[in-house]
């Protein structure tokens, strides 16, 4: 199964070159402002893509999603919105989620610690793929001379251990490590200046 990842487009999609995959995921901050009138033009692009699968989750700028939810998945006709869940492909259990630890004041905050972990303690642990917008603390997370990520979600990984671990929110932290239980994907396309400089991230999962 050939997974297309990314996240953080802000917008910019059109100037992506998308590589053929099985399953294509956004991990959050498709828009800018978080209009539907971004998520629109966002949602039109996205599915016209030839991939049999796409999958979203949401992230601190797609307001949209957090004001009105209902609004914002029916603008995509051909797509999988995630939020808290998880669905089966071919397979494989892929689970959602878009919160992250206060941050400014963007959409789908959290207070570190009670709140948050509330949020990961629904994460099944049968979960072969999880998409969350932001990355567990220490793990490609780093910015401004600082780890931002998410401890609580760090702590749930160690119960859960999925095979794939797909994030964004943290430009400056793009690209792949692993340690001897998971693949950490960061599939940020933009860089901490907002400018669509990453591709996107392929991964062959073995089923």
């Amino acid at each position: 199964m050939r997974i297309v990842a990314l996240a953080d487009t802000h917008n910019l999609h059109r100037g992506l070159s998308i590589p053929d995959g099985d399953i294509l995921i956004h991990a959050g901050d498709i828009t800018a402002g978080g209009t539907l009138r971004e998520l629109a033009d966002f949602a039109a692009y996205f599915d016209s893509l030839p991939h049999r699968h796409k999958i979203i989750v949401a992230g601190n700028h797609d307001f949209c999603f957090e004001q009105n939810r209902e609004k914002s998945v029916l603008k995509f006709k051909n797509c999988i919105y995630l939020q808290d869940q998880s669905i089966t492909i071919e397979g494989v259990k892929f689970y959602g989620s878009p919160w992250q630890p206060w941050f400014l004041d963007w959409a789908f905050n959290l207070d570190r610690g009670p709140e948050m972990r509330e949020k990961w303690d629904l994460i099944p642990p049968d979960t072969d793929v999880l998409i969350t917008h932001g990355p567990p603390f220490g793990v490609r997370d780093k910015a401004y001379g600082e780890h931002l990520g998410c401890q609580d979600l760090l702590e749930a990984l160690e119960r859960v251990r999925p095979s794939v671990h797909i994030f964004g929110h943290i430009h400056e932290g793009a690209g792949i490590t692993s340690n001897k239980n998971i693949i950490f994907i960061n599939a940020s396309s933009c860089n901490g200046n907002y400018e669509l400089v990453n591709a996107p991230i392929v991964y062959d999962y073995d089923c």
